[in-house]
């Protein structure tokens, strides 16, 4: 007797193929969620990195503030350093290497538009004399309002932020640096000044949608007070 074989129908091989096509789309789906999340949590974790150094950097930056008492040779050692107009905040420290390497401006600020913006630092070369202190300065004050290109080479991005406040903690209580209850800013070319607060507030308004969002407030007091620091 003849033996007749049977193959597979026309509509059985698309149906196959169909639901070949589908599991294939499926497993790419899973594939590319993974790759997504794996992304996505190695941007965050970059983000809460980055906004880490620049909390270490803040408060290496206050402890190495310049001493705040008057020297009788003008070209020794600088004065007292610390400003904040609203928009910036200065301030003159020693250098991380050694005293003789001389002393850095560093300024702090937030440029941006429409709750969308960045947490920057500015840092200029090792200084040696009140004159290049001076010009150093005014380029801090220049670069966080209008910064050309030469400023920007200087500076470091460091956190998403909305927004961010500056608080002094003075006669036991916190004020804000630009009221009249505070008095003049410290001054680092002469003229009226005042004593460095004996702390200051740092309050970050982190973005949604970053490694951490909402208020962030870190306090910082001078090291010299030691004990319990927070």
């Amino acid at each position: 007797m003849r033996r007749t074989t049977r193959g597979f129908t026309l509509i059985e091989l698309l149906v196959a193929m169909g639901v070949m096509a589908l599991m294939a789309m499926m497993s790419w789906q899973g594939l590319d969620g993974m790759h997504r999340a794996q992304s996505q949590t190695a941007q965050r974790a970059d983000e809460l990195l980055a906004l880490q150094a620049g909390l270490s950097q803040w408060g290496a930056d206050l402890d190495a503030m310049v001493d705040p008492t008057p020297t009788r040779n003008d070209d020794a050692a600088p004065p007292p350093v610390l400003d904040w107009d609203g928009r910036a905040l200065r301030l003159v420290r020693r250098s991380a290497m050694t005293a003789a390497d001389g002393w850095l401006v560093v300024a702090w600020t937030r440029r941006g538009n429409q709750g969308a913006g960045q947490w920057l630092r500015w840092q200029s070369p090792p200084l040696k004399n009140r004159g290049a202190l001076q010009l150093a300065w005014q380029k801090a004050a220049l670069w966080a309002q209008n910064p050309g290109d030469e400023e920007r080479q200087h500076e470091v991005s460091l956190a998403a932020l909305t927004q961010w406040q500056i608080f002094y903690y003075r006669n036991n209580g916190w004020s804000n640096p630009l009221s009249a209850s505070t008095g003049p800013s410290a001054n680092p070319f002469g003229g009226t000044s005042s004593a460095p607060p004996d702390g200051i507030r740092l309050v970050l308004t982190l973005p949604p949608g970053h490694a951490l969002a909402g208020v962030l407030t870190r306090d910082w007091v001078p090291p010299a007070y030691g004990g319990s620091r927070s």
